[in-house]
């Protein structure tokens, strides 16, 4: 099976794909057209549809899955589609969602395995409850498997916020014997709630955009209040030692609030401020990576993440 970005300038490409983004526009002739951004799991391409109909126009809707008839072209330096004929999916299709959006390359099950394990391994009586309630609701636990980390940053695919809790709990036992200040439940706990709230801050697993109680609140927020919840639930007094830590580490992981990154109180124990730097490693490394690996053999590419060019090195 070859992907939308693997095709090369005059080859023709019949596939599916998911429309990302759509912006009609009017020709010379006056006959309408549609400037489309179009993805699978290898990335997303322009492409433009000529002469299109109100009907059409109507079928084509961001964040559908199409089958498409194009050729590729070159626009400017850039690979561009130009589709002949185009048609909205059908479930007789049986097209998969993991073939149309970039998706971890670690399996989910394996993923989920793994949190199940370091869950399991919470010697806190408090901490361990909450954190299984949180997995046991059925939204929580569902959206897990498929939502990313975020839209652009890091960990920005199909389960990837999944995968960014793995590896962040993967570090945080390395580091553990270093620093026995750290406090080892508050931190793996932290590990795994830390994002919850992106849960609600992002619309969708498949084309996400952020919602208004994301943009109003944050996760930040929205997690340590998803905490709160559960200890009213739980009958876990809200001021608790543990709850208070855990708390705060969300509310921290974002940095000193003079950074101006979201965080809504500075790091006040050495569990929070350990956590903010392994959150900082993983996404930023997980961001390079991808910015390494996007521009094949090129020696420098920018990478947004750090605002500047980052050099391959080898």
């Amino acid at each position: 099976m070859r992907y939308l970005t693997e095709y090369q300038e005059g080859e023709r490409v019949v596939a599916f794909c998911l429309v990302k983004a759509k912006e009609a526009g009017i020709a010379s002739n006056q006959s309408e057209y549609l400037n489309l951004e179009l993805g699978d799991r290898s990335g997303t391409i322009m492409a433009k549809l000529w002469d299109v109909s109100p009907e059409m126009k109507e079928a084509i809707a961001v964040k559908s899955v199409v089958k498409i008839d194009a050729i590729v072209q070159n626009y400017r330096g850039k690979k561009q589609l130009v589709i002949q004929r185009i048609r909205p999916a059908t479930a007789a299709d049986e097209v998969q969602m993991e073939s149309l959006v970039p998706v971890s390359p670690v399996p989910v099950n394996e993923l989920w395995e793994k949190l199940s394990a370091k869950v399991q391994s919470l010697q806190s009586k408090t901490l361990r409850s909450i954190v299984e309630e949180a997995l046991a609701d059925e939204v929580i636990s569902t959206r897990l498997r498929h939502y990313p980390a975020g839209v652009r940053m890091h960990h920005n695919y199909y389960h990837g916020l999944l995968e960014h809790i793995v590896s962040l709990l993967t570090a945080a036992e390395r580091l553990l014997p270093l620093y026995p200040q750290v406090d080892r439940d508050v931190l793996y706990a932290t590990c795994i709630m830390h994002d919850i709230g992106k849960l609600y801050e992002l619309s969708d697993p498949i084309a996400p955009d952020y919602t208004t109680p994301g943009q109003l609140i944050g996760h930040l927020v929205m997690g340590a209040e998803i905490v709160s919840g559960i200890c009213r639930k739980l009958d876990i007094p809200l001021g608790d030692a543990e709850v208070l830590h855990l708390k705060h580490c969300i509310l921290s992981h974002h940095g000193e609030v003079e950074n101006g990154w979201g965080s809504a109180v500075s790091g006040k124990t050495p569990t929070a401020v350990l956590f903010h730097y392994l959150d900082q490693i993983d996404s930023k490394m997980n961001a390079l990576g991808q910015t390494l690996a996007d521009a094949g053999e090129e020696e420098w590419a920018y990478a947004g993440v750090l605002r500047r060019k980052v050099w391959r090195g080898y």
